[in-house]
């Protein structure tokens, strides 16, 4: 939340972090959240929903870089991409670097977020709301999900975290995942961001187990976010070969073949960060 002149955000179960903040651009409560976008000192303007950043101007790209390339390139020809969130525009963003995607569906339960970033986040959706390949939705993801009829190369889930807000929560349990699997073509990609592994083990853990029920590979790793505070998990669910499968080269000329400028994402990092051990707290070893 924003206090005085900080955001004041919990990181983990009793680990809270504060940002300084220069000026409060906006403040609005929509049906379902609080919406709050601050200009700060080191992060630049910064996305805060129900007291915690969704998205700093000066890092956004370390995390949705991760959460869209990895799956895309994974996928030989992804051409119909489904979005679950990404309000703020940037995933769209990501997505529609591909020059193989023909259409992005992108779908938000708020539309007060989307009016939000509009007004106030251009660097993050560079204009990507209204490019032709892409159809935005404001529904909710569940509801839109279980009477979809058409189905996806990649589905990108940028949402709250899996132990965060309620309004997202649903999205990442097995059942609703079950489905996804459903509309997924043959080789489908699903990727998802997993919040901390570090201060919420087990729920990181339901959530990559719940993906093995169901996807033939699936891969995971962290990046480190620093308006985050914290290393923010990402997992990617396959039901062709997985992400440890598909070589640096390969990486790199899928990139490159589909115009793909990206600042962080590339073979060497991708394959750096899948070889980087997963960090959990044990909390039945605490002294």
């Amino acid at each position: 939340m924003v206090l005085g002149t900080y955001v004041v955000q919990s990181i983990g179960r009793s680990t809270y972090m504060a940002i300084r903040v220069r000026r409060v651009l906006a403040s609005r409560r929509s049906r379902y959240q609080q919406i709050e976008v601050v200009d700060t000192e080191e992060f630049g303007r910064v996305l805060v929903l129900d007291g915690l950043v969704q998205s700093a101007e000066v890092d956004e790209f370390y995390y949705h870089e991760s959460l869209v390339h990895p799956a895309m390139v994974l996928h030989p020809e992804p051409r119909r991409v489904l979005i679950l969130g990404g309000g703020e525009g940037a995933t769209l963003r990501e997505v529609l670097k591909h020059s193989t995607v023909e259409r992005a569906v992108m779908v938000d339960i708020d539309e007060e977020v989307v009016r939000v970033a509009r007004e106030y986040l251009e660097s993050w959706h560079s204009g990507a709301f209204d490019d032709p390949r892409a159809r935005i939705v404001i529904e909710d993801g569940k509801t839109f999900v279980e009477r979809l009829e058409e189905r996806f190369d990649v589905i990108i889930m940028d949402l709250t975290d899996p132990y965060g807000p309620e309004i997202a929560r649903a999205l990442y349990g097995e059942d609703f995942i079950r489905r996804l699997h459903g509309v997924l073509e043959e080789g489908g990609v699903l990727s998802t961001q997993a919040g901390s592994s570090f201060f919420f083990p087990d729920e990181y853990r339901a959530l990559r187990e719940s993906l093995e029920r169901f996807f033939r590979s699936v891969d995971s790793f962290s990046t480190w976010i620093p308006s985050f505070g914290y290393s923010c998990g990402f997992v990617i669910a396959s039901k062709g070969p997985g992400l440890r499968e598909l070589g640096e080269d390969e990486i790199d000329r899928r990139l490159r073949a589909r115009g793909v400028t990206a600042r962080f994402v590339s073979g060497r990092a991708l394959k750096a960060l899948l070889a980087i051990p997963e960090l959990y707290k044990h909390y039945s070893d605490r002294p």
